[in-house]
């Protein structure tokens, strides 16, 4: 039962879907109603657009796994379906205010805000709100809606339209891919603002609290679990330095020894600014929230897994505190910390070539800190041509070589010459590349540290194989691996506390969903929304013509160059036949 808004004439109706089955009121849902109401080729910043927002069935409840919200739309920045997360409180938040989905079209005439409250959908005006961050924009519309509101908000960024404005809930927690919040600025949307607190409605509570006894004894005991629990925290990239071609060095254009220094967990005392409570009644606490002394806004600083490296290595910065400032400042502008680091570790490369006289330098904080406001505010030649993501700007500069994209998105930071399963799900998960989109290749190593996982993985024909074999087998194991973890976002759980590798086993996930909603769930049943939410993605990307399954040329034809993964890279011939495999296996045609 979406909430359907109109913010052209403020209308609001309910649609009533309860008879149809099979979309758990989450992302499939969402691309149902996407493709029902939307023509093919509609611009991304038409006021007929549409936006959708969701807890679905599942998102919000206080359980382990499930603070979990998605935002979908036509992304400006591929074309296609871009659907993006939000962990931490605001999932619990559009529960508490009486909805579970709200599908936005329409442009409000003035910049507008988005009230549920107890049931109820208004449209407020927002003007005074203009060119604020995330932060101060949240701060205003708690001092008038209670401290109690959850705020997902847009910063300069989204107002400006860059192509890959991000979305920030209750300051930290963004859903930050894809360009979601220019869609939002697109139709005068600064915010959407719940308020409430109705209790989410659980079936089974008895069931439900067994689950949760059950991954807190387990937690501990699980390598990744415990690691994103304990301090600093996953995001941080603490301990031994990455192996050459495991993460993006300088635009993925350095695979030996880069020479940047790892953080020690030292580095990051006294900069807490949140380490626990972020996802409501999950204690796994893995979302935490650090900043710098001194940087005019730390309370933005959620860190992510992706955001050090993407805005640290990446970009030849080995500095902590000049990351942390940085992500801090994205989140606030309301900028996705992958696409800006990929964006300007591109404008970097192409300085570095002599392609971009004004461009900054690999290595430059206090450069990529100022082209981060630039960009925001599409302010100078640069930030503007910035702001439209590398693949355009290589398009104007004759730079292709050099942009790391797939769809027109910036690929994440994990090298996938070292793990072509992770390639693969870069170049064919039809919503464009993400580094969560499926388990990583090293995780399933023979004798590797995470052999506990190996049985789960082989429940959905995921068998163990050498991290560098590239071939028909690889394709088909990362489809089935991209199938399961597209069931987890068709459900809204997180893939951070759930199988293969965290505690939430195929079985717990089961019970789960029977727990919260009292329908039945089998293993098959779970595998087959992910399934469909797949089928309707790439359904949606071919309608819209959306760009081919392949990756920069970079990754065929530049080896890793040393350490234990020399030589590494992404044959084209065998690339071509484990894609092959990959789309047979999810019935696609290549």
């Amino acid at each position: 039962m979406p909430f359907v808004v109109d913010l052209t004439d403020g209308s609001v109706e309910r649609e009533d879907r309860s008879a149809e089955t099979g979309h758990f009121g989450g992302s499939i849902l969402g691309l149902r109603l996407l493709t029902e109401r939307t023509p093919a080729g509609l611009d991304p910043y038409d006021p007929r657009a549409l936006l959708y927002v969701a807890a679905g069935i599942l998102g919000g409840v206080a359980a382990p796994g499930l603070a979990k919200a998605v935002f979908l739309a036509k992304s400006p920045l591929t074309g296609v379906a871009g659907e993006a997360h939000a962990l931490g409180p605001f999932a619990a938040g559009i529960r508490g205010a009486g909805a579970k989905a709200l599908a936005i079209t329409g442009r409000a005439q003035r910049l507008s805000y988005l009230l549920v409250e107890d049931g109820r959908i208004s449209v407020h005006p927002a003007e005074e709100l203009g060119g604020l961050g995330t932060a101060a924009t949240t701060d205003a519309l708690r001092a008038r809606h209670g401290e109690g509101a959850h705020v997902a908000a847009i910063g300069p960024a989204g107002e400006r339209l860059v192509r890959y404005a991000s979305v920030v809930t209750d300051y930290a927690y963004p859903a930050a891919r894809y360009g979601l919040g220019a869609v939002l600025g697109a139709k005068n949307l600064k915010a959407i603002v719940c308020v409430g607190d109705a209790p989410a409605a659980v079936a089974d509570p008895r069931a439900l609290a067994e689950i949760e006894a059950f991954y807190r004894a387990a937690m501990p005991r699980n390598a990744l679990a415990a690691w994103q629990h304990a301090g600093p925290g996953f995001g941080a990239w603490t301990g031994e330095p990455p192996a050459p071609g495991y993460l993006s060095v300088r635009n993925f254009s350095h695979t030996g020894d880069g020479g940047l220094r790892v953080p020690s967990p030292a580095d990051y005392d006294g900069l807490a600014v949140a380490t626990s409570g972020c996802c409501p009644g999950c204690p796994t606490d893995c979302l935490k929230t650090y900043a710098p002394l001194g940087v005019p806004e730390s309370r933005t600083g959620g860190l992510g897994q992706e955001a050090f490296a993407s805005l640290g290595w990446n970009l030849g910065v080995d500095d902590t505190g000049a990351v942390l400032a940085l992500n801090a400042l994205c989140n606030d502008l309301g900028l996705d910390q992958v696409s800006f680091g990929g964006t300007a570790a591109f404008a970097m490369e192409c300085a570095a070539r002599g392609l971009l006289t004004e461009g900054p330098s690999f290595g430059d904080a206090a450069a990529v800190t100022a082209l981060a406001r630039d960009v925001a505010t599409r302010s100078g030649a640069l930030g503007d041509l910035l702001a439209e993501g590398s693949a355009r700007a290589a398009g104007k500069l004759g730079a292709e070589p050099y942009a790391m994209t797939v769809k027109g998105a910036e690929v994440p930071c994990f090298d996938p010459r070292v793990q072509p399963g992770l390639g693969l799900g870069y170049a064919a998960a039809p919503g464009g590349p993400r580094y969560d989109a499926l388990e990583h290749d090293l995780d399933f190593e023979p004798g590797g540290a995470l052999a506990y996982c190996l049985p789960e993985a082989a429940r959905i024909g995921a068998e163990p194989a050498p991290v560098g074999l590239l071939d028909a087998g690889r394709g088909r194991r990362t489809a089935r691996l991209l199938r399961l973890w597209s069931a987890l976002d068709a459900w809204n759980i997180c893939l951070f506390a759930s199988s293969p590798t965290r505690p939430l086993t195929l079985d717990h996930l089961t019970a789960l969903v029977t727990a919260v909603s009292g329908a039945g769930c089998t293993l098959d049943d779970l595998l087959a929304a992910g399934a469909a939410r797949l089928d309707l993605m790439r359904a949606y990307a071919l309608r819209e013509g959306g760009g081919p399954d392949e990756l920069p040329a970079r990754f065929h034809d530049e080896p890793v160059t040393a350490g234990p993964y020399a030589g590494a890279r992404l044959a084209r011939e065998d690339f071509a036949r484990a894609l092959d495999a990959f789309h047979a296996e999810l019935g696609w045609r290549a």
